[in-house]
C-alpha cells in the first residue's frame, strides 16, 4: 500500500478532530463537523479549507510562455501579469491529461497549478514539451520548470466573507492591494509577514481567495485565519452546485474538451493534442440535471431517453442549498435544454430534467 503523505497542516486537522482519507497520495481532511454545517458556512459566511495536495510549479525564463503555449490548449503568453487562466494539458490523442489554473507572475515567470494527482505527470510532461518545443525551433533551453509542491502550501479561503478573513492578516498597504483584485487575478504580498501568494480563485462558486506559501508558515496563518474549517466532502457539494468539473469524474483521459462541455477552450495555436481535435468529432456533451424529491443520482448511474441510454451521471448530490437532487451527466450531444431524462438511481428510473449551468451562481 503507498504511504500517503501528510499535508503541512496535518496536525491542525488531527488536533482539530477532523476525518482524514486518503486523496491523491495524501492524507487530507474529509470533514470537521458535519458536510452540511461545512458547506453552510461557505455560501453564508466563510470557509477555510487545506488544498496542499494540490500541485505548484514554477515555470521561468525567456520561452517560458512559449513553452507552455505548446503545453496546454490555452495560450498563457497572451495573459498580463498578475492574471490567471484555466487551462487544459491534453494528451497527443486530444484526451485530458490534466485541468489546470495557470498564474502568470511576471513577465517571464509563471506558476502551474495541477490536481494533485496528475501533479508528477504534469511535470514530466511539461519538461518533455518544452525540450520538444525547443527541438522544433532549433533553440537551445532557457527555461526552467521546478515543481516546489513539497515545500509549499495552499489554504483556499471561500464564502461572501472571505475578503474580511483575508485581510486581517495583512499589512494596510497589501489589505488595500488585495480589496482591489478582481476575479482571476494574482499578487504576491506578505501573510503575517511571510512573503505569499494570493490569488481570487477558488473551487466554490462564492467569492474567494487561495494562498500559496511556504509549508513551514502554514500552520500559523491556518490558525490565525477567522473561518470554519472545511473538508473535501463539502467541497465537492460546493464545486458541483457551481457547475465545476473534478478530474476523474467529467474529466479523464478518455474524453476531450468538447466532450466535457469545454469546446471554446482551445485557443486557436500550435499545441500537444491540437490536430486530434480538428479530426476527432465529440462523442459527449456535459449536461446539467436536476431532480425532484430527495433521492440523488450518483456518478456511473445510466441515463434513459424514451427508453434508449444516452449517457451516464458523472457527479450528483442533493444540493444543500437548493434542497433539490442536481447532477452532470456526460451524454449524446444534441440534447435540448428542458428534455425530461430518466435516470437510473438504485433500481428506480427517476426523472431529471436538463438545464443550464451553474446551477448556484453568486453575483461576483
Amino acid at each position: 500500500m503507498e504511504e500517503l503523505r501528510p499535508s503541512a497542516l496535518f496536525g491542525e486537522h488531527v488536533a482539530a478532530g477532523a476525518t482524514m482519507t486518503p486523496f491523491a497520495g495524501w492524507n487530507m481532511p474529509l470533514r470537521y463537523t458535519s458536510d452540511r454545517e461545512e458547506h453552510r458556512a461557505v455560501r453564508e459566511s466563510v470557509g477555510k479549507f487545506d488544498l496542499s495536495h494540490m500541485g505548484q510549479v514554477e515555470v521561468e525564463g525567456p520561452q517560458a510562455g512559449a513553452v507552455l503555449d505548446y503545453s496546454l490548449c490555452t495560450k498563457p503568453s497572451t495573459m498580463p501579469a498578475g492574471r490567471a487562466r484555466y487551462s487544459m494539458m491534453l494528451a497527443p490523442d486530444g484526451g485530458i491529461i490534466d485541468d489546470l489554473i495557470v498564474y502568470r507572475l511576471e513577465e517571464a515567470r509563471y506558476l502551474v497549478v495541477p490536481n494533485g494527482a496528475n501533479r508528477i505527470t504534469v511535470v514530466e510532461e511539461l519538461t518533455r514539451r518544452g525540450r520538444e518545443w525547443c527541438a522544433k525551433n532549433e533553440a537551445s533551453e532557457s527555461h526552467s520548470i521546478v515543481d516546489r509542491t513539497l515545500e509549499r502550501a495552499l489554504i483556499a479561503v471561500q464564502g461572501p466573507e472571505s475578503l474580511e478573513a483575508v485581510v486581517a492578516l495583512l499589512g494596510p498597504e497589501d489589505a488595500e492591494r488585495v480589496a482591489a483584485l478582481g476575479y482571476y487575478r494574482a499578487l504576491e504580498a506578505k501573510v503575517d509577514g511571510v512573503p505569499a501568494m494570493i490569488a481570487r480563485t477558488g473551487y466554490t462558486g462564492e467569492t474567494g481567495y487561495e494562498i500559496m506559501l511556504p509549508a513551514s508558515a502554514a500552520p500559523d496563518v491556518w490558525r490565525k485565519i477567522e473561518a470554519k474549517a472545511c473538508g473535501l466532502a463539502s467541497r465537492d457539494t460546493l464545486r458541483l452546485e457551481a457547475g465545476m468539473p473534478l478530474y476523474g469524474n467529467e474529466l479523464g483521459r478518455d474524453v476531450t474538451p468538447a466532450d466535457a462541455g469545454a469546446a471554446r477552450l482551445p485557443a486557436d495555436h500550435e499545441f500537444v493534442g491540437g490536430a486530434a481535435l480538428a479530426e476527432r468529432k465529440p462523442t459527449w456533451d456535459l449536461y446539467a440535471l436536476v431532480g425532484e424529491g430527495r433521492r440523488a443520482a450518483r456518478a456511473g448511474n445510466t441515463a434513459m431517453s424514451e427508453g434508449r441510454e444516452v449517457g451516464k451521471v458523472t457527479s450528483g448530490a442533493l444540493s444543500p442549498t437548493l434542497g433539490y437532487p442536481i447532477a452532470l451527466a456526460r451524454l449524446e450531444p444534441g440534447i435540448v435544454e428542458g428534455a425530461v431524462l430518466d435516470v437510473d438511481v438504485r433500481g428506480t428510473l427517476q426523472p431529471m430534467r436538463v438545464t443550464s449551468l451553474p446551477f448556484y451562481k453568486r453575483p461576483r
